[in-house]
């Protein structure tokens, strides 16, 4: 029971600087900071076109930050870098997923090769410190986690009202919101998965801080 009060206590006490490292839930790149929405929005309209724009994405977003991070050691204009990064990175990851995919790649239409100047790939040259690889490697996964994580609920949630199928499988008649095929809809599916999103977050800061209470 003291082992987890000192837990709680000094999780409350340090939530701020947690939640800076925690990409995944707490500080969601896409749910806490706006970045990567026009790909999310416009391409991710299905369970497989997610899918698609998830794999493009894991294949993308570390190893150009890793590369970038090397680079940077020697050359100084870090957002040329990082473009030029990602650009070679998505030579590569456009290849392999012509192969794992075939024409269904064409679905995503521009919105797989503008992942090369998109900010949640290149957003860290913004940063006056060159990055260490081994920072670049944890952050760069953290990063991808997710986004893959939203992307997936965006394009299934939106395959789902607009279709009522997940990955081509009817699962049930008729459309609950056909509107969520569209750009609009798609903001919509968006804004109020960020809105839940964020209020569970808030909800699990009032938890641990009543929960550290008890104990201080």
């Amino acid at each position: 029971m003291a082992m987890w009060a000192k837990r709680i206590v000094h999780l409350n006490e340090n939530f701020v600087a947690i939640s800076r490292r925690d990409r995944v839930f707490l500080n969601n790149p896409v749910v806490m900071n706006g970045v990567g929405l026009a790909p999310l929005v416009i391409a991710a309209t299905t369970g497989l076109n997610a899918l698609m724009l998830s794999v493009a994405v894991l294949l993308m977003i570390t190893p150009t930050r890793v590369l970038s991070a090397l680079v940077c050691r020697w050359v100084r204009f870090r957002a040329l870098v990082y473009c030029l990064s990602a650009a070679v990175v998505y030579i590569g990851a456009y290849y392999c997923m012509q192969a794992w995919f075939s024409v269904e790649v064409t679905y995503l239409g521009m919105y797989l090769p503008l992942l090369v100047v998109e900010p949640i790939v290149i957003r860290r040259y913004e940063q006056p410190a060159p990055e260490k690889i081994s920072s670049a490697l944890k952050k760069g996964l953290l990063n991808t986690a997710g986004y893959v994580l939203v992307i997936l609920l965006v394009g299934m949630l939106r395959e789902l009202l607009a279709q009522g199928a997940l990955f081509g499988q009817p699962l049930f008649d008729g459309s609950i919101l056909p509107l969520s095929q569209l750009a609009a809809g798609g903001f919509i599916v968006v804004g109020v998965l960020c809105a839940v999103w964020r209020g569970a977050v808030n909800l699990v800061k009032k938890r641990v801080n009543m929960e550290a209470k008890k104990y201080q």
